[in-house]
């Protein structure tokens, strides 16, 4: 699977997990460099309180396109740090 945006590939990966439709990608597959810590948090009631980023490609800035969980509830452990990706970023095969 890729994350793409902007004509750039965010992460890449043969291992996500799929939680409610959207893949999760492991840590070591995002280029953290199109990634920028966000102050935005929300809050599932399985998975626990979402972290976000916005991934920045050139100049162009998507805000709070990724997020991930990084102390989630234990229903949702196996996703510990795993980004998901929305806001037009494409996943694809």
């Amino acid at each position: 699977m890729k994350a793409i945006w902007n004509g750039v590939v965010i992460a890449e990966s043969d291992r996500t997990i799929v939680v409610e439709a959207n893949h999760y990608f492991p840590p070591e597959s995002v280029r953290r460099e199109y990634l920028q810590p966000s102050d935005t948090h929300t809050t599932c009631p399985w998975k626990g309180v979402a972290s976000y980023y916005h991934i920045v490609v050139g100049d162009q800035v998507n805000r709070d396109a990724a997020w991930y969980y990084p102390e989630p509830k234990p229903a949702a452990s196996h996703i510990k740090d795993y980004v998901a990706f929305w806001h037009g970023v494409q996943v694809v095969e």
